[in-house]
């Protein structure tokens, strides 16, 4: 292809200011097979740096619902149900975006309804589609953040922006396999803890500790600094509940915004896990924590908590004041370990409860 072809298709312009560097770039691409309909496809969107990794990332024909649906053997209802549970973008019916490997994806679910039933199987979808999710979304921000932020920043060229987005497209095979890899582990551990957590119980109920701690004083911080400030004050949190909660045996369930949840099989455990976080934050001027932790009967769903006990464990954390972890009674007497030191807080109206409800306060002996 030549300059002049791709003028003509309005992707370059000989006056421009970033003229020799776009050329590279449309050379490029067009050198990797990148035709000139596909550049102008992308160029209304300022995504033609992008481009050769969007390409890579999903390769081959592209099938409409109605041609994935036959592909997959499976009525276009099903194709529809799964899309949405998996959490894919709406797509319009003659819009082709679903691939071969779209088609093995939904025969390969709706073959499993079959042993699970459907809603249920729609269910693990919808927890598979919004972690995967979740992940596809922390892996591009990774990138724009560390990679391509600071080129941008350094005045880096087209061309090498493409390079280095295809780069990180092509090393998507490596973290799949570690997605694999790590998937297994887990499984292993969640059979051990599950088991652990049901001796005799209902199959879709555990009985463990459920604990919350959350930074008293966040929210204003938030409308005090700027977003890249706040940045490190979140990532400390998020990893140091992360790091806490793992070494300590326990399960980090979720973070929601300025509070984790997790889940322990051992309530002195728990104790010590939520003590650890309140610790990583004790010389922190900015924001303090505060917690609350219960011990009952859990309902499992879609690798969530929820029930009375939870809801309690919630509630209670609440009600504590800043620096302040508190505690059910049924944790202090499930909770022998001697490095504990529990004293009665009283009792405390709870939103949703009829009456007061009583707790303890726990620190390290």
């Amino acid at each position: 292809m030549t300059a002049s072809e791709f003028e003509a298709a309005g992707l370059y312009d000989p006056n421009a200011p970033n003229a020799a560097d776009r050329l590279e770039l449309l050379e490029w691409l067009a050198a990797r097979g990148v035709t000139v309909e596909q550049m102008t496809r992308a160029a209304p969107g300022a995504s033609l740096s992008g481009l050769a990794g969007d390409l890579a990332l999903r390769p081959g024909d592209r099938y409409t619902l109605a041609q994935v649906a036959e592909r997959a053997a499976i009525p276009i209802e099903r194709v529809h149900q799964l899309s949405l549970a998996a959490g894919f973008p709406p797509t319009m019916p003659a819009d082709p975006v679903f691939t071969d490997d779209d088609a093995l994806l939904f025969g390969g679910f709706w073959g499993q309804a079959a042993l699970f039933g459907d809603a249920p199987t729609l269910r693990f979808v919808r927890t598979v589609g919004s972690s995967l999710a979740r992940i596809a979304e922390a892996a591009v921000s990774l990138y724009l953040v560390n990679v391509e932020g600071p080129m941008v920043q350094q005045g880096t060229s087209e061309r090498a922006l493409a390079e280095a987005n295809l780069h990180a497209i092509e090393a998507v095979g490596a973290v799949e396999v570690m997605l694999q890899i790590v998937f297994r582990r887990h499984m292993e551990a969640a059979i051990a803890q599950l088991r652990a957590a049901r001796p005799g119980r209902s199959i879709d109920t555990t009985y463990m500790t459920i604990g919350f701690v959350d930074l008293v004083g966040f929210t204003t911080l938030s409308r005090r600094i700027s977003a890249s400030e706040l940045r490190p004050i979140v990532e400390r949190f998020e990893d140091a509940a992360h790091d806490v909660v793992t070494a300590r045996g326990g399960r980090l369930v979720k973070l929601i915004g300025d509070e984790v949840m997790f889940v322990a099989l051992d309530a002195a455990a728990a104790c010590d896990t939520a003590l650890a976080l309140f610790e990583q934050f004790a010389g922190d001027t900015s924001v303090t924590p505060r917690g609350a932790l219960a011990t009952g009967e859990l309902v499992t769903l879609g690798g969530d908590y929820y029930g009375p006990v939870v809801n309690l464990a919630a509630r209670v954390a609440h009600a504590a004041v800043p620096n302040e972890l508190l505690v059910t009674p049924e944790v202090a007497a499930h909770s022998p370990a001697p490095g504990l030191r529990f004293a009665p807080a009283g009792k405390r109206m709870l939103k949703g409860f009829d009456e007061p409800v009583a707790v303890l306060t726990v620190e390290r002996a």
